[in-house]
C-alpha cells in the first residue's frame, strides 16, 4: 500500500509521520525545529525511508511559481529556497504549501469537514489565519498570502499593535489573551476561567466575540459548508469559546450564508495539518 511522509514545519517543532491513502498514520516523530533550512531538510532525508512521496507545509508564505518560502519564525526573514532544496536532497516527488492549507486539506479529508468542498478553517493560536478551500481548490491568492485573516480589520479605533500584526491577531490571538489578562499564557487564562474566575471568562468571551466578526466575514465573502476552528486557543478552550462565537457569528454573518454554515472544533487537533501534508504527497504520487 502507498505510503508518504507528511511534514509539519512549526515554530517550535517539526512533526512528521508516516501516512496511507486512508489516512492511516504508521509512524510519527517530533523533533525540535531547526533554524537553517538545511538543518531543517536533514530531518526529512533522515526520516524518508521508502515513502513514495513528500509533503511538506510551512508557517509563512510559500510561493508556488518559485518554490521559495517565507518563515521568518523559522528561517529568517529572508525567502529561501525551500522545493530546490528538498528536490537536490530527495529522490521522490515533493509537494509544499502552507500550513494553513494543510489544515483545511486535512479536516476536509478525515476531520470535521469530511467530504466537504467549500470549507474555511480558522487556525487561533500565536496568530491567526484561515485555509480556505473553495470547490475542493485551495485559495492561495496571487503571492501565497491568502488567508493572513489575522489582518481583518474589525475595530475602527486604530492601536500601533496593529500595524505590527493585524487587528483581528492583536484583540483574539493566544497572547492577546494572555494580555488582557495579565497572564504568562492563554493556557494560564482558560485554567482560570475553568475554576469559575469571571475576569477569566470575560477574558475569553471578548476574544470569542472578536473571532466571531472575523469568521463572519468569511462567511460572507466565502460563503463556506463548514468553518472548523482550531489552533491552540481553540484546542485549550473551544468547548468555552465555542457557542460564544456561534451566537455572534449569526448576528454578523450574511443570514442565509450563516444559517447553511456549520462551525465546528476541529477533530483532528495537531494532526490536521500533518494528513493535510499527506493529502498534498498523495496527490503527486499516484
Amino acid at each position: 500500500m502507498t505510503s508518504v511522509l507528511g511534514v509539519d514545519f512549526g515554530g517550535t517543532k517539526t512533526a512528521l509521520a508516516r501516512i496511507d491513502a486512508q489516512g492511516v498514520i504508521s509512524a510519527r516523530v517530533r523533533l525540535p525545529a531547526e533554524r537553517t533550512l538545511d538543518a531543517s531538510v536533514d530531518q526529512i532525508v533522515h526520516a524518508l525511508d521508502d515513502a513514495a512521496a513528500v509533503g511538506v507545509i510551512v508557517p509563512g508564505i510559500y510561493t508556488p511559481s518559485t518554490g521559495r518560502a517565507w518563515c521568518p519564525n523559522l528561517w529568517g526573514t529572508d525567502e529561501v529556497p525551500l522545493l530546490d532544496r528538498l528536490q537536490q536532497r530527495l529522490r521522490v516527488p515533493v509537494a509544499i504549501d502552507t500550513d494553513r492549507a494543510g489544515s483545511v486539506l486535512g479536516e476536509s479529508w478525515l476531520g470535521a469537514a469530511r467530504g466537504l468542498r467549500d470549507v474555511a478553517f480558522v487556525s487561533i493560536s500565536t496568530g491567526i489565519g484561515v485555509g480556505i478551500l473553495s470547490n475542493g481548490a485551495v485559495i492561495r491568492g496571487a503571492h501565497g498570502i491568502a488567508g493572513a485573516t489575522g489582518w481583518f480589520a474589525l475595530d475602527p479605533d486604530w492601536k500601533d499593535s496593529y500595524g505590527a500584526m493585524g487587528c483581528w491577531e492583536a484583540e483574539a490571538a493566544g497572547p492577546a489573551i494572555a494580555r488582557r489578562f495579565g497572564a504568562a499564557d492563554a493556557a494560564d487564562v482558560v485554567q482560570a476561567a475553568r475554576a469559575g474566575d469571571a475576569t477569566a471568562r470575560a477574558v475569553l468571551v471578548r476574544a470569542a466575540r472578536y473571532s466571531a466578526m472575523g469568521i463572519a466575514n468569511l462567511i460572507s465573502v466565502l460563503n463556506p459548508e463548514a468553518v472548523v476552528l482550531g489552533g491552540g486557543v481553540m484546542q485549550g478552550a473551544g468547548d468555552l469559546m465555542l457557542e460564544p462565537i456561534r451566537a455572534e457569528v449569526r448576528r454578523w454573518a450574511q443570514p442565509i450564508a450563516a444559517s447553511r454554515c456549520r462551525i465546528e472544533l476541529t477533530e483532528l487537533g495537531e494532526d490536521a495539518g500533518l494528513l493535510g501534508a499527506a493529502r498534498l504527497a498523495l496527490a503527486i504520487s499516484e
